[in-house]
């Protein structure tokens, strides 16, 4: 079970890192805030304090076609926000 699907890299994820040393992750739906801890410790050989999560529902969608109404779904995801011990930082950039 991989724990860190992606980081995730917005204009306001980006802002937070900056600004509070907190970086953003797309995880596994079952993973718990200590295998997360761990997972960013074992990937980035940083120091975590303090793990947040975030339940993403899933968005529904209806279409009308010419063959009639398509209802549909998109995947229910986790986010966690973890931040950094001070003066640690992730460089998300250099494996691009």
């Amino acid at each position: 079970m991989s724990i860190l699907i992606k980081p995730i890299i917005t204009e306001k994820a980006t802002a937070n890192s900056e600004v509070n040393n907190c970086y953003s992750f797309q995880v596994n739906t079952k993973a718990n805030k200590v295998e997360i801890k761990k997972a960013v410790e074992a990937a980035y050989g940083v120091s975590v304090e303090k793990v947040r999560t975030i339940n993403v529902r899933p968005d529904r969608r209806t279409r009308h076609t010419k063959t009639g109404i398509q209802h549909g779904k998109t995947n229910a995801v986790k986010k966690a926000i973890v931040q950094l011990a001070e003066g640690e930082s992730i460089d998300l950039y250099t494996n691009m």
